[in-house]
C-alpha cells in the first residue's frame, strides 16, 4: 500500500524563491515519468524524511499535488545538506504498478559467522544489488544468512535467496560477504603503509626535477 505525501505546485523557479522554499522547511522537487510532463513541486522536508525512514528508500508514495489526482511515485534521486541533515532537492518518478523496473536494494547480513568465533573478520564488499520487479514487489532489503561462514568462505550473489516476485541482475559470482583471517588485515595494512611513502617521495622528486 502506498504511503500518502502532499505536494504543492512550484511555478516560480528563481534562485531566490528556491532558497526561501528551503528556509521555510520545504524541499524543491520535480515529478516526472515516462510520457509524462515534468512538473516542479515542493514537499515538506520533515514529512519526506519521515516517509523514507519509515517506509524505506524504494517506498511507493501516493503523491497528492494540490487540486490533482494522486499519482504513484518513487523517490528517484535526492540531494542533501550534510551539515543540516536536510534534503535540498528531490526527484520523484511516476511508476506504472504493472511494469517491472530496475532499482537498487540493500543487502542485510543475518547472523554471526562461525569463522568470527575463531578470530576471523567478516567483510562485506557489496552492500546493494540491482533488482528488477514490479513496484509493489520491490523488497525493502535482501537478507542472507552468514552464520555458517568459516574463515576463508565467501558468499556470492548466487547464494542470495531466490524469489518469484523479483529478479537479481548482478553477476552471480560477485562476492557479497567473506570471512578473512585476522593476519590478512594486518598484511593489507602493512602493504598500504609500505607503498604510501615511496609514492609520496616519487611525487616530490618529480616536482623537484621540473
Amino acid at each position: 500500500m502506498a504511503v500518502a505525501l502532499k505536494a504543492e505546485k512550484r511555478d516560480n523557479l528563481k534562485t531566490s524563491v528556491t532558497k526561501q522554499i528551503r528556509a521555510n522547511g520545504d524541499v524543491p522537487s520535480v515529478v516526472y515519468g515516462k510520457n509524462k510532463e515534468s512538473k516542479a513541486i515542493t514537499v515538506n522536508n520533515v514529512e519526506l524524511v519521515k516517509t523514507i525512514r519509515d517506509e524505506g528508500r524504494n517506498a511507493i508514495i501516493s503523491l497528492a499535488v494540490e487540486n490533482e489526482q494522486p499519482v504513484d511515485v518513487m523517490l528517484h534521486q535526492y540531494q542533501t545538506d550534510p551539515l543540516r541533515d536536510e534534503m535540498t532537492h528531490a526527484d520523484f518518478y511516476i511508476v506504472n504498478m504493472d511494469e517491472a523496473m530496475d532499482v537498487s536494494v540493500g543487502i542485510t547480513l543475518d547472523g554471526e559467522p562461525a569463522g568470527e568465533k575463531e578470530g576471523g573478520v567478516l567483510q562485506q564488499p557489496l552492500y546493494e544489488v540491482q533488482v528488477r520487479a514490479k513496484p509493489a514487489d520491490i523488497p525493502d532489503t535482501v537478507t542472507v544468512d552468514v552464520s555458517e561462514l568459516n574463515i576463508g568462505d565467501t558468499l556470492s550473489v548466487s547464494d542470495l535467496p531466490h524469489s518469484a516476485s523479483y529478479e537479481i541482475n548482478d553477476e552471480e559470482d560477485t562476492a557479497i560477504a567473506t570471512v578473512i583471517p585476522p593476519d590478512t588485515i594486518e598484511d593489507t595494512d602493512e602493504a598500504t603503509d609500505e607503498n604510501a611513502e615511496p609514492e609520496l617521495v616519487d611525487a616530490s622528486d618529480d616536482n623537484n626535477n621540473e
